[in-house]
């Protein structure tokens, strides 16, 4: 029966073992992935903001019979507004999380065609603590961008 015993508890000792070497593994998996999946929710709502902007803007740009494409001050900062707020007040809380946006530019392509592009400086959950982590080398920011061009109506 002794023999049981100590066999059992061997067993028991290497699942620790084995716990403690995938433990750091699998949370660091989980963590890209979470990391991810907030990168993407970031640049999904980033561009449905400037898709809004850009329907708002070539709905907008046509100035009476003429048909000319007109943007004027009022209308970038309605389309920054837009990208920023979710409505041309600017006023509420920021359609992302942290309220940074980096630059919105509203560009007349020419030929009835307006375009708008936003940046956004996104950092991960972690921030500055990844610069340290496994040696070095990750990368802690970049600058996602969206681009919407359409016709203006």
């Amino acid at each position: 029966m002794s023999i049981m015993r100590y066999k059992n508890d061997r067993q028991r000792g290497l699942a620790v073992i084995e716990f403690t070497i995938v433990l750091p593994v699998m949370l660091f998996l989980i963590l890209i992935v979470a990391e991810l999946g907030r990168a993407f929710m970031y640049y999904n709502t980033l561009t449905r903001a400037v898709r809004d902007s850009a329907r708002y803007v070539s709905a907008n740009a046509l100035k009476g019979q003429s048909q000319i494409v007109d943007i004027d001050a009022a209308l970038v900062q309605a389309a920054q507004n837009l990208v920023a707020y979710g409505n041309v007040g600017g006023t509420g809380a920021t359609v992302l999380a942290d309220g940074t946006i980096g630059t919105v530019v509203v560009i007349d392509q020419g030929g009835g065609v307006i375009s708008v592009i936003a940046t956004y400086p996104y950092t991960p959950m972690l921030g500055s603590v990844l610069p340290n982590f496994a040696g070095g080398g990750v990368v802690t920011s970049f600058t996602m961008q969206a681009q919407v061009t359409m016709q203006a109506i």
